[in-house]
């Protein structure tokens, strides 16, 4: 891994890079509302086994640059104002930033898509409602159900994924996604019914649930080989 800095209008923030040992697609990875920490960086490893090239910005570096914590309860005060803090309006000119970046990286060859978990599944769906993504995955983004108005605007294929038993999602806000996705060419969305918040998170013993998260995980992995490396469905 190694950090390279992304100038913006009004300052800079770190893209945290890792590549494979050949030139691949690239893939945008949105942190969670821990930051960019030991969860962030497995997935990253995950996909760079895969083929791909996976850059993850500092969304909070407006807050506190480099801001990581632990994946525990006693962290989700600390976590959730962040969060509050955040500002909406520049973090996705921040993300579209990074975008352009990624797509400029001597490894990435080909498709850039965006990956998001949670505050990011958030973020990338917003990013790719705004900038030319290739693909985008979205996972219990729960701003997703508020900002339906954007799906039109989204052109790239789309994949979200939900947990039925979310608390911090009521399952009918799911539910109104369902609704927005279906009949879109291009868009899916996947529920795991079982799946309450954060459940792909294995660094969180708190929410990570190892069945939906497996589930899910390999739809998504499917998903990017088709619309990322041109890979045909499988089964």
């Amino acid at each position: 891994m190694r950090i390279e800095r992304v100038g913006v209008a009004d300052g800079e923030f770190a893209l945290h890079v890792w590549a494979p040992e050949k030139s691949g697609p690239g893939i945008l990875l949105v942190q969670e509302i821990f930051g960019v920490g030991d969860y962030m960086e497995a997935v990253a490893r995950d996909l760079v086994a895969l083929g791909y090239v996976v850059a993850a910005p500092d969304m909070f570096w407006r807050i506190e640059p480099e801001w990581s914590v632990r994946h525990d309860e006693k962290a989700l005060p600390k976590a959730a104002s962040m969060v509050s803090r955040f500002d909406w309006e520049k973090g996705p000119e921040d993300l579209e930033a990074a975008l352009g970046h990624v797509r400029g990286l001597p490894e990435v060859s080909g498709p850039v898509g965006v990956l998001g978990f949670c505050f990011g599944g958030t973020l990338a769906y917003l990013l790719a409602a705004r900038a030319d993504v290739d693909a985008l995955v979205s996972f219990y983004g729960s701003g997703v159900p508020g900002a339906l108005g954007e799906i039109e605007r989204i052109k790239a294929p789309a994949q979200f994924h939900f947990g039925g038993s979310d608390p911090y999602i009521p399952r009918e806000d799911v539910a109104a996604v369902e609704r927005a996705v279906e009949g879109r060419e291009n868009m899916e969305i996947h529920v795991q019914e079982d799946g309450g918040h954060a459940f792909h998170n294995r660094k969180a013993p708190m929410f990570h649930q190892p069945e939906p998260a497996e589930k899910a995980w390999r739809l998504a992995e499917e998903f990017l080989a088709r619309t990322l490396r041109n890979e045909p469905a499988q089964g």
